[in-house]
């Protein structure tokens, strides 16, 4: 039995007090810390009589020890053995049995479980759930069948794809020091040597109350959420003393890098540019939302995107697109990615992709352009007030990156303000940055470009500038390296 062995820890039971924000608390949300340091939002949605519990641990695979990758994710499957009450796999049976579904997720800077069940049957999850979190007992087979399974998951998702296996890589590539570059889910080698204890010691040393983040939404009350939160979560002690999250950090990058790989499983060249972005931070989020802007004008639509327009609608590319998210507690990457048409030089596609940027960073974005994309923003935060797992999963992921609910609250409005010359400035920094990968992605009999003679990035001198529908069960990552899965 591993139970708790701290000290609890006081903590006041209304929020920390904060500066003012921009917007005020939406509507139907509420917000409170137990004493024990749970923080908890509440999401009332009383349409349907279902409610969505997450849990989100602010503990990820960037947090492992160098020799451990993949230690996080393994942790997340031996969750779902027993408690001293629980027998293995009971959980998700129970829920299951009750009309419900559940599972987990593991990604760089956290862990979240999750259940989706009937309002009435609230206490029946949270009281499993608060189990877990304080009596789980991993056995002495639990632990090497489970660790064979997070194997062959690995060569299910990753090993087979050439996709993954090349994202995998840049990744590696596009960090010289920080644990961004390891994969989620661990590189193959270091995942065959954990054991038993290193669970047993990541569990006892960073599953407690007060790193973990309490979502409850849909068709529940504060008071109710308040009570029951008390109730199954109140007794479990908290860790205490919880050291920052300090990593190896990026030192500065200052040469451009190239890479290719080639697979009899390509059918089509496909090149992907990693360039080193800022993250959304406590109280500074301007960046981030240009960025977030920037990707959505460059490759957000393939028909009506900058690179869309002028290289898929003119048969210069069959895809095109541009993503960014910073929802990390580190800085992040903004990705853009070609599909040239088949028969193409691959070259002169990439050089011509390059010019549309260029040619963006020095016009700068169209009126119509910017207007059109942040309406477009505007209806998806409106749209995605409809689905209850959504908003739990963007107050989970924002608050567990060391957001505070302020600024999730603030951020569909610093969306909608986000400025020309903001993104102008953004699309200046980020194109002209030399901390960028290269990779093009290539079927087997398919030379890549000269890594001696291949084009240049474009050359950018930066003047000075005036001062979604229910969300996924399980999130989908362009990088499959980003997020595992349970």
């Amino acid at each position: 039995m591993m139970r708790r062995l701290s000290l609890a820890l006081s903590l006041a039971l209304s929020p920390v007090f904060v500066a003012p924000a921009l917007a005020e608390m939406p509507e139907g949300i509420s917000h409170f810390t137990l004493p024990n340091g749970l923080e908890t939002v509440v999401i009332e949605d009383h349409r349907a009589p279902v409610v969505v519990q997450m849990v989100w641990y602010k503990i990820g695979s960037a947090d492992e020890v160098p020799g451990k990758t993949g230690l996080a994710h393994y942790l997340e499957h031996l969750m779902f053995k027993g408690t001293d009450t629980m027998e293995p796999g009971e959980l998700s049976k129970t829920v299951t049995r009750n009309g419900g579904m559940d599972n987990a997720f593991t990604s760089y800077d956290y862990t979240a479980y999750f259940q989706r069940i009937a309002s009435d049957r609230l206490p029946l999850i949270m009281e499993m759930e608060a189990d877990r979190m304080a009596n789980l007992q991993i056995g002495e087979d639990d632990w090497q069948a489970e660790r064979q399974v997070v194997l062959e998951e690995r060569a299910q998702r990753t090993d087979s794809d050439p996709r993954a296996l090349f994202a995998e890589e840049a990744s590696a590539v596009q960090y010289y020091n920080h644990p961004y570059g390891r994969p989620v889910i661990g590189w193959r080698s270091e995942m065959m040597g954990l054991t038993r204890e290193d669970a047993v010691k990541w569990y006892e040393d960073y599953y407690s109350p007060d790193r973990a983040i309490l979502i409850l939404a849909g068709d529940v009350t504060p008071e109710r959420a308040r009570e029951l939160a008390e109730q199954y979560y109140g007794p479990i002690p908290a860790h205490g003393d919880i050291a920052p999250r300090v990593r190896p950090q990026e030192p500065d990058q200052r040469s451009p890098r190239r890479m290719q790989m080639s697979d009899p499983r390509v059918a089509q060249p496909v090149m992907m540019r990693t360039i080193l972005a800022p993250e959304r931070n406590p109280g500074d989020q301007k960046k981030a939302a240009a960025l977030t802007v920037l990707a959505e004008l460059l490759g957000g639509d393939s028909q009506t995107s900058v690179l869309g327009r002028q290289l898929a609608q003119t048969g210069k590319a069959l895809w095109v697109g541009a993503r960014y998210d910073g929802l990390s507690v580190d800085p992040t990457t903004f990705t853009l990615s070609l599909v040239p048409p088949p028969g193409r030089n691959i070259e002169e596609a990439e050089a011509e992709f390059d010019a549309v940027l260029a040619d963006f960073v020095e016009t700068g974005p169209n009126a119509e352009d910017l207007d059109r994309i942040k309406t477009q923003i505007s209806a998806a935060q409106i749209y995605a007030r409809d689905s209850a797992h959504g908003r739990a999963y963007d107050y989970g992921q924002g608050l567990a990156t060391g957001l505070t609910i302020e600024d999730v609250n603030d951020w569909p409005d610093i969306l909608r303000d986000v400025t020309a010359e903001e993104v102008t400035e953004a699309a200046r920094d980020v194109l002209s940055s030399r901390a960028t990968v290269t990779g093009w992605l290539l079927p087997e009999d398919q030379a890549g470009p000269d890594t001696a003679s291949a084009p240049a990035l474009p050359d950018v001198e930066v003047a000075p500038l005036p001062a979604a529908a229910d969300a996924p069960a399980e999130p989908a990552a362009e990088n499959p390296a980003m997020t595992e899965t349970q």
